[in-house]
């Protein structure tokens, strides 16, 4: 396998680009909050506990979504489950647009939630079993460049329509057309080989193999993953073995590395944090908002073009390590406001940017891509559907809690905080997370059975 020339059909990059839309979904719906918050706040007078409730509803519903999706994805198949998530976010996007008070705007958001839930799961699962070994890095990280055109999409959106009136049902509203975009793309895509070779399919499987690697020994690809199953295939009830928990554990670990490193309290909050520091007006900190927007989707390219060549935790250190240098900028200007004076603004904006720069090469698209590599074939929809569960449930718990931890220990020490379990994470990638570069996702199963430990991947 490893001197095969590796030349892919155009088919194989067009599929990855339409399933990496779901990405853009998640990241519009994700950040258009973001900017439609200061003005749903000021409309119906929203205290911090309802505009938390506001934000994180959508995060209970995807919770709900993660824990679901599993199962559905190896139920249905991987291609249904995408199409079904597109159909749920054009509806949450109308529901939420059209929201006649602070209630149903909170159910519309948890639909929406809901969507994301499966999507963030089901789109790098398909990703990445669609992807050669060698180039896996790269298309698994076309979700997370999605995801970080979806944001910039929704602070585009949220600055053109803040002038406008009742601009955030604008704002919600314009998440149908993407949702459009991938339900339409899905109709023609077929579902991933593994899938198909999972479900008995193998002829199908063989011609999706083909389609994608044109050069494949698809019947070879075929034997290699029936020689996995083949042992749990006996029995058809599903049972959890003891070396399955290491990557189980491991996935969680990383969703807390992501999220309590509080990247979404930036991502959901960017334009309160701007007003607080001293951003005049709801339009010039959204306007502002839309800098970090851009940072983050540039910066992304970094992760694509060098996952697969630089490495995983390479990759990881790097970014952890600049993340906690912002965070602790940022509790010092708020801490130093005073003698800041105006310039805290720009301090807050500036460390604002270096973190998400920082983030986006790094615990943005890594971890999902490690989560879409470490689990075992028979264990891949669950497992992933595990750590995405507890992905949201962090995500809740930062974002609920970030504005009640500014107002009672302060800006400084929130940040201080994130910064703190930013320094921890750099210790836990470096004993716990194994480096996956250039090994197929049988291989990885391969190590977790014979008990390799992480760091000798």
């Amino acid at each position: 396998m490893d001197q095969r020339k590796f030349k892919y059909s155009p088919i194989l990059y067009l599929v990855a680009f339409i399933v990496a839309l779901g990405g853009l979904l998640s990241g519009f719906d994700t950040g258009v909050i973001s900017g439609a918050l200061l003005f749903i706040k000021d409309e119906w007078h929203l205290s911090d506990y309802l505009q938390g409730i506001l934000v994180s509803s959508t995060l209970v519903g995807a919770t709900i979504g993660a824990v679901l999706n599993g199962y559905l994805a190896d139920l249905f198949g991987r291609k249904k489950i995408l199409i079904f998530t597109a159909v749920l976010f054009f509806a949450g996007s109308i529901f939420c647009a059209a929201a006649a008070d602070i209630n149903i705007l909170i159910l519309s958001r948890f639909i929406v939630g809901f969507a994301i839930g499966i999507v963030t799961f089901a789109t790098p699962l398909y990703l990445s079993e669609i992807s050669p070994e060698k180039i896996r890095g790269t298309l698994v990280s076309l979700f997370q460049l999605a995801i970080t055109i979806g944001i910039l999409f929704s602070y585009l959106v949220n600055a053109g329509f803040s002038n406008v009136q009742y601009g955030w049902r604008w704002m919600l509203l314009f998440g149908i057309f993407p949702a459009i975009i991938l339900g339409t793309g899905m109709l023609f895509m077929s579902d991933t080989p593994r899938w198909l070779v999972k479900t008995g399919r193998d002829d199908e499987a063989k011609k999706a193999f083909q389609r994608i690697e044109p050069e494949i020994d698809a019947d070879s690809e075929i034997s290699e993953i029936k020689k996995i199953l083949k042992d749990e295939n006996t029995d058809k009830k599903f049972e959890f073995k003891k070396w399955m928990a290491a990557p189980l554990l491991l996935g969680i670990g990383l969703m807390f590395c992501q999220q309590w490193t509080g990247i979404n309290t930036i991502i959901y909050y960017a334009p309160t944090i701007l007003k607080i520091a001293g951003f005049n007006s709801n339009s010039s900190a959204i306007w502002a908002t839309v800098g970090i927007g851009v940072v983050n989707c540039l910066m992304t390219f970094i992760a694509i073009f060098l996952s697969d060549k630089a490495g995983r935790k390479p990759l990881l250190y790097a970014g952890l390590c600049g993340m906690a240098v912002c965070l602790f900028i940022l509790g010092s200007a708020f801490q130093f406001q005073n003698e800041l004076g105006s310039s805290l603004k720009w301090f807050c904006l500036f460390a604002s940017m270096f973190y998400i720069a920082f983030f986006s090469f790094s615990l943005g698209p890594i971890i999902l891509l490690l989560v879409s590599e470490i689990f075992p074939l028979k264990f891949r929809g669950l497992g992933m559907s595990i750590s995405t569960m507890s992905n949201f449930l962090f995500n809740f718990t930062v974002t609920l809690s970030f504005l009640p931890l500014i107002n009672k220990i302060s800006e400084s020490y929130t940040f201080y905080l994130y910064g703190i379990i930013a320094v921890i994470c750099i210790f836990y990638v470096y004993f716990m997370v194994p480096e996956t570069r250039g090994i197929s996702l049988e291989t990885i199963e391969k190590n977790w059975k014979e008990g390799v430990p992480p760091r000798k991947f």
